[in-house]
């Protein structure tokens, strides 16, 4: 690899997204032509897998794992993480299928990684200067921003968008963790994985991004999903202070 042509692996998990997935896959290897899209697919009614191997057999840049059923989130970006891993891509790159994460905003993702060597992870931010989100009602936004802050409060972490989606990997580091431990299943994975980025002495940098709103589709945020992160986030800050005022002891 050279630094004019860098290859990254941009997983993608997708559940009934068979409206949005084409024109995600060409936004990517337009942005990014070196690059390879992996969608992982948890088994679409809508026939979203169908129309990605479509895609594959047209261009050898886009791949395939199909699974059984709705498996979440988080299980679907670490069986795309070990996918890439085993193969050998230096670069592991987070994205959704819904149109909300900017194409365009892929390269300076990866060369957020490329140019300083202590970059473990860039993270596509919505809530530091240039960032911004597009279509939301206000309600979300005090939702999105508090969360955030509650995050960053919790587990002393100096990242303004922890919960976001949008981000690029050093391989190398994933490769460092323990995937197996990794039992997040919703957009609580965000946090974990840059917790973990940060457990491992890894610099995290964020990237403005302007995130819009998805077209077409259901968002998949639910309830559930928010319990899960809220009640995470109050655990893994507990943990951490106790950790560290027992390492400050010893």
């Amino acid at each position: 690899m050279t630094r004019a042509t860098p290859t990254a692996l941009v997983v993608v998990p997708t559940y009934d997204e068979a409206e949005n997935v084409r024109a995600a896959a060409t936004a990517v290897l337009q942005a990014v032509p070196t690059a390879h899209l992996l969608v992982v697919d948890d088994g679409s009614p809508d026939g979203t897998a169908r129309v990605v191997r479509g895609m594959a057999a047209e261009d050898e840049r886009i791949h395939l794992i199909e699974r059984s059923g709705k498996l979440g989130l988080g299980t679907a970006y670490v069986a795309g993480f070990r996918w890439g891993l085993e193969r050998g891509y230096p670069i592991l790159v987070e994205m959704d299928a819904d149109g909300s994460h900017p194409a365009d905003r892929l390269p300076a993702l990866i060369d957020a990684l490329l140019d300083d060597e202590s970059v473990a992870l860039a993270i596509g931010s919505r809530w530091i200067p240039g960032g911004s989100v597009v279509d939301w009602p206000l309600r979300r936004e005090v939702l999105s921003r508090g969360a955030n802050t509650y995050a960053r409060i919790a587990l002393g972490l100096g990242v303004r968008d922890v919960t976001a989606g949008f981000r690029a990997y050093r391989a190398d580091v994933v490769d460092r963790m323990d995937l197996e431990s990794v039992d997040s299943k919703g957009y609580c994975f965000q946090v974990d994985m840059t917790l973990r980025v940060d457990d491992l002495g890894g610099r995290i940098v964020e990237v403005p991004i302007r995130f819009r709103d998805r077209v077409h589709g259901v968002s998949k945020m639910s309830r559930s999903v928010v319990v899960e992160a809220m009640l995470r986030v109050t655990q893994w800050g507990v943990e951490r202070r106790f950790r560290r005022a027992f390492q400050r002891t010893r």
